[in-house]
C-alpha cells in the first residue's frame, strides 16, 4: 500500500490489517485510523482518534511543515478510506 511517487514509503497488506484490528479491539471506541508518517523515523505510523474533528490536527502529506504528515484516514469499521477533501 501506498506506493509509488505519491508516497513516501510504503506498508504491506498484513501491516495495514492489523493496525484496523488493534483501533478496533481497542478499550477506547476510536472511530478513525489515520495513517501518518514520520519525517525523523522515516516510517508510517497509526493514529486512532474518535472523532472528525480530532483528524484536523494533523497537516496533510507533502505539504506538512511539522515532523508528521498524514496520509490518509480510514473508517474503522467499514475499512473505507475517508475523504479528506483535497
Amino acid at each position: 500500500m501506498f506506493e509509488g511517487p505519491d508516497y513516501p514509503g510504503s506498508i504491506t497488506e498484513e501491516v495495514f490489517e492489523t493496525w484496523l484490528v488493534e483501533g478496533r479491539e481497542s478499550v477506547i471506541s476510536y472511530h478513525f485510523l489515520l495513517i501518518v508518517w514520520n519525517v525523523y523515523d522515516e516510517k508510517y505510523n497509526p493514529v486512532y482518534v474518535e472523532s472528525r474533528e480530532e483528524i484536523d490536527n494533523y497537516e496533510l502529506y507533502p505539504n506538512a511543515k511539522g515532523s508528521e504528515a498524514l496520509i490518509a484516514v480510514y473508517d474503522l469499521y467499514s475499512e473505507s478510506r475517508v475523504s479528506l477533501g483535497v
